[in-house]
This record gives structure tokens, sequence and C-alpha cells, in this order.
């Protein structure tokens, strides 16, 4: 019997897969696909947890099937941005893309990302404050209990880890590691060997240009590559959209969401407030906010389903050029934006977390001295958080134990941490392409009529 049903939960997932397919032979645009993809897999998974219940064997073994797809194409994403970032990077200077102000550049993105979490988590400790959120409110069974021990261990290995020797964790001792992406700052540190390689071509082509020529060739050629490559994974991200959204939905325990519901809604709320904020600073700079909305929806849509900002890297890249942003600029915001200033994991969660456990070591959570301490804390933690699934517990482990509140509290809420994940993540891509699109704009390098022009938006059919 079981069989049978998993059988049937397969075909319906493999027709609605061959109804996507059908859209793009018909050139449906990119963004309706990966909409519709997102609607089928939120009916999917709410149909198959009506009929089975979240928990179920069926559901457990029909996800297993659905990950071919969904995390398979995660999988296809996370490949190549190693890759991605390496090359790109290089190609801004042999492209003479960067040159000039390379070091403005990186100041002004660096500190817009910073700037903004701290925005966030302004906002973070106003949202848990509206909705007088308190940990002391969360009773504990054992996968929270659990959850607790296991961040209070990983708390005791970070104890030594100085704000000096996070900023030294920035750094490649050994870039070809950092290409495997061996560490959570492996991304940072390919940006700087790239970035080495790229002013040291530039004194090459002074003193032998030929050499920089031929070197210049080489670095185009694998360009070319690697966004062809690109291309033609970014043709699966409806098909990715799907699948994800599906064993999201499927999965999640509806029950712990409506028990938790208030710290959900709330979390939402200070997501939703720093997206409208991303959207006004976008509108200050002169541009059109709808614009962005309509070109950044598929980066979003995938970054909230599949929950990883470094997965979502090739779309973030992307969607900054259909926005008129430069090469160099796209990519040294997104690659930043992986693990600097994440507004969401690294700003809104952790300041959040401080305002509900402070008062169950007696300390008023709302005086001007502690909520200024916690900005500014949450600021200086967001270095080296890691892009992908677990980051915003690394945050929330640093900024509690600089505060020296209990980080074990953190864990009441693992039963809904998936949930509250997916709005994260969107909201640290939205940041990260928000950096690059101010930062090209006050640098004067955005092309307006790029940005402005709707036909120039992400499509993967080329």
């Amino acid at each position: 019997m079981e069989t049978g049903l998993l059988i049937l939960n397969i075909a319906i997932m493999l027709l609605l897969l061959f109804g996507l397919y059908y859209m793009q032979k018909k050139h449906v645009s990119f963004s309706k696909r990966v909409f519709t993809a997102l609607g089928l897999g939120i009916l999917f998974g709410f149909i198959l947890q009506f009929a089975y219940g979240a928990g179920s064997d069926i559901i457990a073994q029909s996800a297993e099937w659905f990950n071919i797809v969904g995390n398979g194409y995660v999988k296809f994403l996370q490949m190549i941005v190693m890759p991605l970032v390496f090359i790109s990077i290089l190609a801004a200077f042999t492209k003479l893309k960067l040159t000039n102000n390379i070091g403005k550049i990186s100041v002004l993105i660096l500190g817009l990302l910073v700037g903004t979490t701290a925005v966030a988590a302004a906002v973070g400790i106003g949202s848990a404050f509206g909705f007088g959120l308190e940990a002391g409110q969360i009773t504990a069974g054992d996968a929270e209990t659990a959850r607790g021990t296991m961040l209070e261990e990983r708390s005791v290995e970070m104890e030594g880890n100085t704000l000096p020797q996070q900023i030294l964790e920035l750094l490649p001792a050994n870039p070809f590691s950092d290409l495997t992406g061996a560490r959570s700052t492996s991304t940072i540190g390919v940006v700087i060997f790239a970035a080495f390689l790229g002013v040291a071509y530039l004194g090459v082509r002074r003193k032998t240009p030929e050499h920089a020529e031929l070197f210049a060739k080489i670095v185009d050629a694998f360009y070319a590559v690697i966004m062809r490559v690109v291309t033609l994974i970014l043709r699966l991200t409806p098909y990715g959209v799907l699948a994800i959204m599906t064993r999201t939905v499927a999965t999640s325990n509806i029950d712990a969401i409506v028990s938790l519901g208030k710290f959900v809604i709330a979390s939402y709320v200070a997501l939703a407030v720093m997206f409208i904020i991303h959207l006004l600073l976008i509108t200050f700079a002169g541009l059109n906010p709808m614009t962005y909305l309509k070109k950044a929806f598929p980066v979003l849509t995938f970054a909230f389903t599949s929950r990883t900002s470094a997965g979502a890297l090739p779309l973030n890249i992307k969607t900054q050029k259909s926005l008129g942003v430069s090469e160099g600029i796209a990519n040294f915001a997104g690659s930043f934006g992986l693990t600097i200033g994440q507004n969401g994991c690294a700003g809104i969660y952790p300041a959040m977390l401080a305002i509900m456990i402070a008062p169950t070591v007696g300390i008023d959570p709302f005086t001007p001295g502690f909520i200024f301490t916690v900005i500014l804390i949450v600021a200086l933690c967001s270095f080296g958080v890691a892009g992908v699934g677990g980051g915003a517990t690394f945050a929330a482990i640093l900024v509690l134990s600089a505060l020296d509140l209990p980080v074990a509290l953190a864990g009441l809420l693992i039963s809904i941490e998936p949930l509250i994940d997916m709005g994260r993540t969107a909201v640290n891509v939205s940041g990260s392409m928000t950096s690059g699109i101010l930062t090209s704009r006050i640098t004067g390098d955005i092309d307006s009529g790029t940005y402005n022009d709707m036909n120039a938006k992400i499509e993967a059919e080329a």
C-alpha cells in the first residue's frame, strides 16, 4: 500500500515537472515559470501534509525522491559558486572595470552591508518589543533541550574566537583549499586571492604587455565557459523551486508553527520592514523600486525556498547585471554578501534573540545602553557568517556569547527554524543586491538604461 502511494506521489511530481517543461517550450517567461513552480510547490505540499500528516513515512520517503531534483539543483549551483567568483573578479581586472576605484568600491560595499545589518538589528529589536517576545513564554521539549545543549557545546568551541581572529579568518592561507569551499569564509578568501592576481596582472601589463594580453585572453575564454555553465544550471531553477517548496511545506510542523505563531509573525514583520528599507534606499538613490522588485523576484524566490545564500550567488550576480550593475561590483557585492553583513541571519535574528533572552537573566532589554550594545555587537559579529544553512545559528552564538546571555535558550526555536530561515535568506540576498546597486549608483557606474529596461531581465534560454 505504502509503495503504491509513494509511486503516486512521485508520478504527480513528475507530471508537475513536465508541466513546467511544457511552459518552457512555449517560451513562457522565466519569472512566470518560477512563480508557477512556487505556487504548485506550496499547493502540492499542503495536499501531501493533509493526506498523510507531516511526520508520516510516506512523506519522508517521497521527500527523499523530491530531493533528487531540489537538492540536486542546489548542489549544481554550489558547484559553480567558487569558479564563478574567482573568474568573474579576475575578469573585472582584465576588462579594466575595477582598476581605478577598487578600494572605494570595496569600502562602499562593506560599509553598506554592515550598515544595513545594524539597521536590521534595530528593526529586530523593534519587532521583539512590539510583539512582547520573551524566551520565558516558550516551553522547552526534548528537541529544544537537545538543541540548546548542542548550542552550548558549540559556543564553548568558539569562545576563543575574538574579533581580530574573525578578521584573520577572512584572509586566504591556502587559496586552492578555499576554492573547494573548505571554510565558512572561503568565498571571501577566493575574492581576495582573485584580486591579488588581478593587481599582479596590471603590473605585468605595464612591463610585458604581450604576456598580459595572453593571460587576458585565457581569462576571457574561461569566463565565457563558466557563464555558459551558469546559464545551463539556471534553466533548472523552476524545477528546483517546485521540488524544494513541496518538500518544505509537506514536512513543516504546523502545530509547532501555530504554538510559536507570535514569534513567526514578529520575525516576518521585521523581515518585511527590512525589505521595505531596501526598497526605500533604492528609491532614495533615484531608481524605481518596482523595477527592482520585478527583476529580483526569481532570485528572491530561490533564496526563500532553498535557504542558501551561497547557492543563490549565480542568480544574484545575474540579477544585479540585469539591473545595470557592472560585472565587477556585482561580483564583489554578491561574494562579500555571503559572509559579511547578512541582514536577516546576522542582523534581525540575533538581535531578536538577545531581546527575548535578556529578561531571563534580569536584564531590562529596552534600556538605551543595552539596545545600543546589541546593535553594535550584531554589526561587528556579522563578519564571517556562512552563507549556507546554519549561518544564523553561528551569528546567534557569537552575539549571545558577547552579551553574556545563555546561548542554550536559542534552541527553543528549533521547530520553526526552517520556516523563519526562508525569509531570512531572501532578505540576506536582497541586502547583498541592494549594496551592489547603491555602490554602482554612488560611483556613477550604474547603467540606468539597463536598470529600467524590463527586457533586460534574467532569462535562461540562451
